[in-house]
């Protein structure tokens, strides 16, 4: 039979040093929460929302008059 005193002592110390590592890691993560790594979102106008819609539509309009319907 195994050392049950001995596996308990060794799977305490093996979560200390989890509980470490994870206290370290969660102190980086809040180090860089409030950062974005692609940069800050920017906000589009609705103005721009509209060129781009219309551009949009104008990319799907000229594609089906080329491609036509298809006969199903």
């Amino acid at each position: 039979m195994a050392d049950y005193a001995k596996v308990l002592t060794e799977l305490q110390q093996e979560r200390s040093r989890l509980d470490q590592a994870i206290e370290a890691i969660g102190k980086l993560v809040g180090k860089f929460r409030g950062s974005n790594a692609n940069g800050p979102k920017r906000k589009i106008s609705p103005a721009a929302r509209r060129r781009i819609a219309a551009a949009q539509r104008a990319r799907w309009a000229k594609w089906k008059s080329e491609h036509g319907k298809k006969a199903a």
